[in-house]
């Protein structure tokens, strides 16, 4: 019986040509990939933590390796259009208890076949304890899982458009 419920399962995502988001996310992004992140002057910080955030996107789930730019097949440019944090919630004195961090992207992508832009935004919501400000540690944390989300839906954009 099981025999039977797993070949159907095989012959019913075999027989309906599907395939993984991944499969078309490789034939969109070759091998050899180079990223470029347009750094903030005035937040240099902020754009390293981007920077990692995407070569671990690329490296950890698709398993690309980056090269240099003139070995590369795929070129991506990333740009930070906006950064901005907003208070999300007040306690009953007035304090603020949550903040969001949202962050929207801009990725150039040039290949074989041609140069789009793909424009994606991420968003972290936190918590800080009452009456305190935001410290470079949670700020730096909430930057990195906003950016992780806008590069995911940057990944989704990338197997999508075949």
């Amino acid at each position: 019986m099981r025999f039977l419920v797993v070949a159907l399962l095989v012959f019913a995502l075999t027989g309906c040509g599907y395939k993984p988001s991944s499969r078309y996310l490789q034939e969109n992004i070759k091998e050899k990939i180079y990223i470029h992140v347009n750094v903030l002057l005035n937040d240099p910080e902020d754009a390293l933590i981007i920077k990692d955030a995407v070569n671990r996107a690329l490296l950890y789930r698709f398993g690309n390796h980056l090269v240099s730019y003139d070995q590369a097949q795929t070129k991506i440019n990333v740009r930070v259009r906006s950064l901005s944090f907003a208070p999300l919630e007040r306690n009953t004195y007035g304090y603020v208890d949550q903040y969001r961090a949202k962050i929207v992207l801009d990725f150039d992508v040039r290949d074989q076949k041609g140069k789009r832009r793909i424009t994606t935004d991420g968003y972290y919501d936190f918590a800080i304890e009452p009456n305190s400000i935001i410290t470079d540690t949670m700020r730096f944390d909430a930057i990195r899982r906003a950016s992780q989300k806008a590069i995911d839906k940057f990944i989704a954009q990338m197997a999508k458009s075949r």
